[in-house]
């Protein structure tokens, strides 16, 4: 009516033309001449009386018009929830409400203004469209959960990990031991355990743990990082820097655990990170569970059910394992060193640069994207673990001979040369000295037999000087084969302060 009431203004007090009038009003030339000639076939003189019915005009100007029609409108929140679903559109909804209720529906236009402003006087996350399935925001909240040691009294503050799904606003939360890479990343595996599914991106804050360069185009995100997200299947799409405005999601449900989570448990006093986030399980639950007013009383729990659940992503058939990435460089030794311990790689490799692999048990080394070596991980700081096929075969022979394997081969020789290995080894301060000296001493088999050698070794022993280049002269000279054991007895070194005793090796 008030669009009536300007056209006959500009037309009877402003004498401008229905071209004018079209322009100012944006309004067609041709109804604006039809609503001028019914108002002046109605005999009726502008401007009206102040008391005029303007209902009555209305009637006047259309008199065929049905009046007792009463449009029904829809349930905005509903038609807010619906086109949050993929592929839906106004134009379908519209079609289904008209199906529905007929003559009594809105025009589309109408339809499309109505809820234009219905979502203006809705709060502005309300206003925010997000597609089921489709995001997860990410942070940690800003105030800590005290953790004390009840044995030391000891305060550790325990880091609070949110997460909310944009179109149900379904909320995680979880209490970690920090910050760290390894509590962010296990947070983020346990939180899409709890969803049951997989959102299409996860979009966290530009914290350390997740991100290793900030940048409004193109952060960097970590290696560690990118690993879950292909084992999940999903993206990756960090917030931009000092844009609170991405991630108004999970600032608003940040805001909402302090409040009505952390709040409650203020007067409490934990003593492990197992009984917080069981007290934080039974008031997450409530959270989620609980109504909102500005969805019609629907709660979190009902719109993931409806919304974001069937829209998820299935999980992968296994779980994820924390894993941690190094680039290293194969050492002369051709070993790899991760957590203060050195782990053997193809010696081929010495000098190149490797991709360590490292998970809670296992240890994976790769050379141009191809796994190299693989080993258990071991916690033992300051030690080796080898793998006799990574060593050069000279090496590796060398290996092979145990202090348990060179005495075998003495004993097979004679008592005395046995002796002579055990005095050698109860001089060395380590058995792996001992090792070249006695294989030293066992190879002159080759070149003087073992009857000799033996012979040798007992006039070392003798003479008590059970060396090995005493041993190597003796069969040099060929004394061994002048000297006549029965002349004299051969003696054995007894046991003294320096002697171990044959309960040492057993």
């Amino acid at each position: 009516m008030q669009t009536y009431l300007d056209i006959f203004r500009l037309k009877f007090e402003a004498k401008l033309s229905d071209r004018q009038i079209s322009q100012a009003l944006n309004i067609g030339r041709a109804t604006i001449s039809d609503l001028v000639i019914r108002f002046n076939n109605l005999g009726l003189s502008w401007p009206l009386a102040a008391d005029y019915p303007l209902d009555s005009l209305d009637k006047l100007l259309f008199p065929g018009r049905d009046y007792s029609t009463q449009r029904v409108l829809p349930s905005w929140v509903q038609v807010h929830l619906e086109l949050r679903r993929k592929g839906v559109t106004k134009l379908l909804l519209w079609q289904e409400y008209q199906a529905e209720h007929g003559s009594k529906a809105l025009g589309y236009t109408q339809y499309c203004e109505h809820y234009r402003r219905w979502c203006a006087v809705q709060k502005r996350s309300m206003r925010q469209h997000h597609e089921a399935g489709e995001k997860l925001f990410i942070d940690f909240c800003g105030p800590t959960v005290p953790i004390v040691n009840p044995e030391t009294g000891e305060i550790k503050p325990a880091a609070i990990f949110v997460a909310t799904l944009g179109a149900s606003n379904y909320t995680y939360i979880e209490a970690c031991k920090g910050q760290d890479r390894e509590s962010w990343l296990m947070a983020n595996s346990r939180c899409l355990t709890f969803l049951g599914g997989v959102p299409a991106l996860l979009i966290p804050d530009n914290l350390k743990a997740a991100v290793d360069k900030a940048d409004k185009f193109e952060p960097v995100i970590n290696d560690n990082y990118k690993a879950l997200a292909r084992h999940y299947g999903c993206a990756l799409m960090p917030t931009r820097p000092r844009k609170p405005q991405d991630k108004g999601k999970v600032e608003s449900a940040v805001l909402i655990v302090e409040r009505w989570v952390l709040a409650r448990l203020r007067h409490q006093v934990f003593h492990s990170l197992a009984a917080l986030n069981q007290a934080i399980r039974e008031l997450n639950t409530e959270l989620n569970q609980r109504p909102m007013k500005h969805y019609n009383g629907a709660s979190r729990e009902q719109l993931f059910n409806l919304l974001d659940a069937p829209a998820l992503q299935p999980l992968p058939p296994y779980a994820y394992e924390y894993t941690d990435y190094r680039i290293a460089k194969v050492a002369k030794d051709y070993h790899v060193q991760y957590d203060y311990h050195w782990y053997s790689v193809p010696h081929r490799l010495v000098g190149e640069r490797v991709e360590i692999s490292a998970t809670q048990t296992l240890i994976k080394v790769y050379h141009q994207a191809k796994c190299v070596a693989q080993h258990p991980r071991s916690y033992t700081r300051y030690r080796h673990t080898t793998d006799i096929a990574h060593m050069p075969e000279n090496h590796a022979a060398h290996l092979e001979w145990s202090p348990e394997r060179i005495r075998s081969w003495a004993t097979h020789i004679g008592t005395n040369t046995l002796a002579v290995v055990l005095a050698v080894e109860r001089n060395k301060d380590h058995l792996i000295q001992a090792q070249r000296t006695c294989l030293g001493l066992l190879s002159e088999q080759k070149r003087y037999g073992s009857d000799r050698l033996e012979k040798a070794c007992a006039l070392a022993i003798s003479r008590q000087l059970p060396y090995i280049p005493v041993i190597k002269k003796l069969l040099k000279n060929g004394e061994d084969m002048r000297w006549q054991p029965d002349e004299t007895k051969t003696i054995i070194p007894g046991p003294h302060t320096n002697i171990r005793g044959s309960k040492y090796y057993q």
